[in-house]
């Protein structure tokens, strides 16, 4: 799928009101393409949206609430697209969380399992219909760096043996990477046109570097803007892995500097523990189990 031909498109943008979801959802608006800002404070979507539209006065754009750490609320999100388009090309999963204080959603599930990974699984399970009818859709998720070395504690998932929130995070976006390899799998192994495709955006300036719920120091932004990169850098691993033709599925996108920290994207090898299919599998049931989300991989 080039830029070159977005003209028409429709993408829904996870936690797009700001950092690498917006400057996504700008590029995307940029190229013709419709974009739903899918978004949990809906006047922060709608300041984006503005924003977006103030660059590109023609970009066709729209603003939806979604809360993914609400399993009712992604439900809910999913009626709407349905009722709203017959067909869905792109599916950005987006947005996180990143080392919170110990927290339960209301599904009673620890806050960055459940948002980081759980809501992007059933939001994507229930808008796989959508998917299937656009010819060469694409779903990208989004995982980090912190995947290297960490691992699925699946006898802890809640949190109530101990949390350290870097750890929970690093399972999360191991999860993320996980899934969309496994998304990938199965969608070729019923032969679908749809593909999906992981990507992380090295260390970039955004605001899900807080501490807990307060802002980080001025001394700590200080070091952000020297040393990590901007977030109109950290999106173009997204932006590739939406938008590159070479791409089959299965790729794993990512800066090309040292350290995959910032740089161009290219195609990476994730960390080996990525790549434990039996973990695969244990966690695409159990994110079943604990969504409700079954994937109908009939077209």
């Amino acid at each position: 799928m080039e830029e070159n031909r977005l003209t028409e498109k429709t993408a829904i943008i996870t936690g797009a009101n700001s950092g690498l979801g917006l400057e996504t959802a700008k590029a995307f608006a940029g190229q013709g393409v419709h974009v739903i800002l899918a978004v949990r404070d809906t006047d922060k979507g709608q300041t984006a949206l503005e924003h977006i539209k103030k660059e590109a006065p023609g970009a066709s754009v729209e603003v939806m609430k979604l809360d993914l750490s609400d399993l009712d609320s992604i439900s809910d999100f999913a009626e709407q697209a349905k009722g709203k388009m017959d067909s869905l090309d792109l599916l950005i999963n987006n947005a996180g969380v990143m080392v919170p204080p110990f927290t339960r959603t209301k599904d009673g599930i620890e806050l960055q399992f459940a948002s980081n990974h759980l809501g992007h699984f059933a939001l994507t399970g229930r808008l796989l219909p959508l998917l299937l009818k656009a010819p060469a859709s694409r779903v990208v998720t989004l995982s980090s760096l912190a995947h290297r070395g960490a691992a699925i504690d699946f006898d802890n998932l809640d949190g109530s043996k101990g949390y350290k929130g870097m750890k929970f995070y690093g399972q999360s976006k191991l999860a993320n990477l996980m899934f969309a390899q496994e998304l990938d799998k199965r969608l070729k192994q019923h032969g679908l046109p749809t593909i999906s495709i992981a990507c992380h955006p090295g260390i970039s300036a955004t605001n899900l570097f807080k501490f807990g719920k307060r802002e980080a120091p001025r001394i700590f932004k200080g070091l952000m803007n020297r040393y990590f990169q901007p977030a109109v850098m950290g999106a173009l691993p997204t932006i590739y892995a939406a938008t590159e033709p070479g791409l089959k599925g299965g790729e794993y996108i990512g800066p090309d500097g040292k350290g995959q920290r910032r740089g161009y994207p290219i195609i990476e090898t994730p960390h080996k523990a990525a790549h434990n299919e039996a973990v695969s599998q244990r966690l695409w049931e159990i994110s079943e189990k604990l969504t409700g989300v079954s994937f109908n991989f009939t077209n």
